[in-house]
């Protein structure tokens, strides 16, 4: 929509489109240009208010203020989540047209649905716990590790302010001298029974990347 204002709410829409993605094995918005894929998402969430579309960009609103109204089709989504109220409901947050009424990041991961989620990889697919010689397991204290030192916000807000060159160094620096504890470890247990189906799981594929942005204003 060419939004000019970063916030948290557009990695959050992302979040959901990867999340339809894992669902669908297919990517959610798939089209040939920019404009047939705003028109994707207005065929899913439905014509939005304009008071919705006020960090879009006038090109973006424009289009979609010149084209005929749509409602929300709720029943895609169902077909995409295999009928599960909990992915649904979850799905429709995180892609919510609006990114102030948008999911926030602390709340999706508190969605009832993931709790559901993470009690079946803690189950079987984890290393952090484990299953007693009589068949009772024994589940880690801390289900979701977070890091001791959280990556501070005001880093991204001072790359805002450099210049190109300046950036792409300070990018190549982070990446280059980050050490390993900075992360934290995804706990997978490679002789879990389920394993080898998760690794040979695919979703969308190279021929089917989304299209580049469109300059909506030129």
């Amino acid at each position: 929509m060419g939004a000019r204002t970063y916030t948290g709410a557009v990695d959050v829409w992302s979040v959901g489109c990867i999340f339809a993605e894992l669902l669908g094995r297919r990517i959610l918005f798939q089209a040939h240009g920019p404009v047939e894929q705003l028109n994707m998402i207005v065929d899913l969430l439905g014509t939005p208010t304009e008071e919705e579309m006020k960090t879009a960009c006038d090109g973006a609103r424009k289009h979609i203020l010149s084209s005929p109204f749509r409602q929300p089709n709720p029943q895609k989504i169902i077909q995409l989540t295999q009928g599960n109220d909990d992915a649904a409901d979850l799905l429709t947050r995180l892609v919510t047209f609006d990114p102030e009424k948008r999911v926030t990041v602390d709340a999706a991961l508190s969605h009832r649905y993931l709790d559901e989620g993470r009690m079946r990889f803690h189950s079987c697919m984890c290393s952090c716990c484990y299953t007693t010689p009589s068949n009772v397991r024994i589940f880690s204290q801390i289900l979701d590790p977070v890091h001791e030192h959280p990556f501070d916000p005001r880093w991204e807000k001072e790359l805002s302010h450099m210049s190109m060159f300046d950036l792409r160094d300070r990018m190549y620096r982070f990446v280059t001298e980050r050490s390993p504890p900075f992360g934290v470890a995804l706990t997978i247990n490679p002789n879990s029974a389920s394993y080898k189906t998760f690794t040979s799981s695919s979703v969308a594929q190279p021929s089917e990347f989304p299209p580049s942005p469109n300059a909506w204003d030129q």
